[in-house]
């Protein structure tokens, strides 16, 4: 372990970092954290706005890392790599675990300290989040209306096009258990896959003969718990985001001009990787 100096500048020459640099450091062009922490334009002088903008960029971030990990989840499955898909989703659950403790700072906003600013937002609105939206579409919540804020900036709306017409994760698992011979239905595996993914009862009795025989498909139930713990922790991702906005807002109509928590409960009503669920009580 390296020995830092002291404010004077003393410690061991032999155990002292490097800290003559050329131009930036490494650790600066690596992470580029002088970018990270300039992209903070306040926008009213409420002190309280900057916990609010940081984790929301946080959260982006958050979005990134797992829309990487899905993706990575996605190709290995194709490929038949299982290994490498359950380590992606692996890290996943990790990834939003944390995402979800980001709602911590603001979990407890009173209304008074989210309106001191929340006239900043205009009709900016969390639901415009290109990066969640391309979440959303790999756990099979396609929409082409969800295309349309983006418009206006051509990469963003391209990268949201290509996805929505990709399979989702739960396409690709579905794809892997009919090349193991398992019955899902060609009405499902050649379905229109920019349409949001419909519940299939055929589907469900695959997962529940899977489960019911967990010595013969190990490797199967294993995938099967993997892509659970997700469904948990996205349903999850959505009751705390309504019960934040419940709490700083009551029911008042969102930003964005959304329907606010009335959206939000309709859409935490809602299980991913469905048949996983309800597949269960016929084991």
């Amino acid at each position: 372990m390296s020995t830092f100096p002291d404010a004077s500048g003393a410690g061991s020459v032999v155990d002292a970092p490097n800290l003559d640099f050329a131009g930036t450091t490494p650790y600066e062009d690596y992470v580029q954290a002088d970018v990270l922490t300039h992209l903070q334009h306040l926008r009213s002088d409420d002190p309280g706005e900057m916990v609010f903008l940081v984790t929301t960029q946080v959260m982006e971030l958050w979005f990134t890392v797992i829309v990487h990990e899905w993706e990575t989840a996605s190709r290995a499955l194709r490929e038949d790599r299982v290994p490498v898909a359950m380590d992606a989703l692996k890290r996943s659950v990790r990834e939003l675990e944390a995402l979800n403790h980001s709602w911590r700072p603001l979990a407890q906003l009173t209304p008074g300290q989210f309106n001191a600013y929340r006239a900043a937002l205009g009709e900016g609105s969390g639901f415009q989040s290109a990066m969640y939206r391309r979440m959303e579409f790999l756990l099979g919540e396609k929409s082409a209306s969800m295309l349309v804020p983006h418009r206006g900036a051509p990469r963003v709306h391209a990268e949201l096009e290509k996805a929505l017409h990709e399979p989702s994760l739960y396409d690709e698992v579905l794809g892997l258990l009919a090349r193991r011979g398992l019955p899902v239905p060609q009405e499902v595996l050649g379905r229109d896959l920019a349409q949001r993914y419909e519940p299939s009862p055929e589907v469900e009795a695959v997962w529940a003969g899977i489960y019911a025989d967990a010595d013969q498909n190990g490797e199967l139930v294993r995938l099967g718990e993997a892509l659970s713990d997700v469904a948990e922790l996205v349903w999850r991702w959505r009751n705390d985001h309504l019960v934040a906005t419940r709490r700083a807002m009551g029911a008042k109509t969102g930003t964005g001009g959304s329907a606010g928590v009335a959206w939000l409960e309709k859409r935490a009503q809602k299980n991913v990787f469905p048949e996983l669920w309800t597949a269960r009580s016929h084991v």
